[in-house]
């Protein structure tokens, strides 16, 4: 059975973005996200606010390598870049003071991609 390509076009000049990112500023970090980003549907990966809370410390930048959801709660400022907020996921992390990014603006912030902790 042939694998199913991802058809939606924010995904793919997403995917793109990163591999070329990658190429670029010699990072190795951009090239596995955008791996991920690949995975099927069923096979991508949400991550619950409460786990971002755990693993977290204060003023930390964290790349999700699929969507952030709002079960739980952020009790100190994060950055997170991901390809998708739920609306209460995004709303309770600029409550916390936080910073919700895409993979481009994180990019252009931090090109090396230094100091991220990927969670997924």
């Amino acid at each position: 059975m042939k694998r199913a390509n991802p058809t939606n076009p924010e995904l793919i000049s997403t995917i793109r973005f990163l591999k070329k990112a990658a190429h670029e500023n010699d990072a190795e970090i951009w090239r596995k996200i955008s791996e991920a980003l690949l995975r099927t549907r069923r096979q991508r990966i949400a991550v619950n606010l409460s786990k971002l809370n755990r693993y977290t410390e204060k003023d930390e930048t964290v790349a999700v390598l699929g969507k952030v959801l709002g079960s739980g709660a952020v009790d100190h400022p994060i950055t997170v870049a991901a390809f998708a907020f739920s609306g209460t996921a995004s709303a309770k992390i600029k409550k916390a003071h936080g910073k919700c990014l895409t993979f481009a603006e994180l990019i252009k912030k931090n090109p090396k991609g230094s100091n991220v902790k990927m969670i997924g």
